[in-house]
Formats: C-alpha cells, structure tokens, sequence
C-alpha cells in the first residue's frame, strides 16, 4: 500500500511541474490569518453533554427503561429454536454487512 502512495505521489509531482507565478502565491499565503487553536477538547465536550442529555431524555421518554425487563421476558419464554435461529440470523446478517465493508474497501484501495 506504501509503495503505491509513494508511486502515486512521484507520478503526481512530476506529472504537473511548477508553473512561476512571480511570487503570487507566497504573498497571498503570507496575507492569510493565522491559523487558530483546535478546540477538540470543547468539541468532545459538547458531543458528550449532548449525548448524556439525549440518553437521559430517553430513558425518562421510555418509562425509565421498563421495556427493557418486558423485552428480556419476552425473549426467555421463546422456544429454544427461536432463540438459536434470531442469534444466528443477526450473526449471518452482521457477517455479511462487515464482508461487504472489507470488499468494497479493498475494491477503493485497488482503483
């Protein structure tokens, strides 16, 4: 994959050679403002309150969490075979759902 980037990267340099331009890039890079501080720590600091604040409206939307139990009861009274059956149709479907990610990535990383 390396040896691909660094031939990609080659071929893309020597393919479009510099064009002089007197200087007008570098004036206009130098007018930029700098750049500013990455706030990541607010960021993660606001998805996390947001989170903490959707999760808890959910809980108290949802009857503090009673169909959870109900759900669980529901699922222990199944036979057997149900049980094996849901198990492995959700494996099957997971399975193919990451199979299909692992091809379409390679597929992206070959063209």
């Amino acid at each position: 994959m390396d040896e691909m980037e660094d031939s990609l990267d080659r071929q893309l340099r020597e393919a479009a050679p510099y064009i002089d331009d007197a200087g007008f890039t570098a004036r206009v890079l130098q007018k930029l403002p700098a750049p500013r501080p990455h706030r990541e720590s607010l960021r993660a600091v606001i998805l996390l309150g947001i989170t903490l604040l959707a999760s808890g409206l959910a809980y108290v939307l949802s009857d503090s969490g009673r169909f959870v139990p109900w759900t669980l009861e529901r699922i222990a009274v199944l036979p057997m075979m149900w049980v094996f059956a849901l198990a492995l149709g959700t494996g099957l479907v997971i399975m193919s759902l990451g199979l299909a990610a692992a091809v379409s990535k390679v597929r992206e990383s070959q063209s």
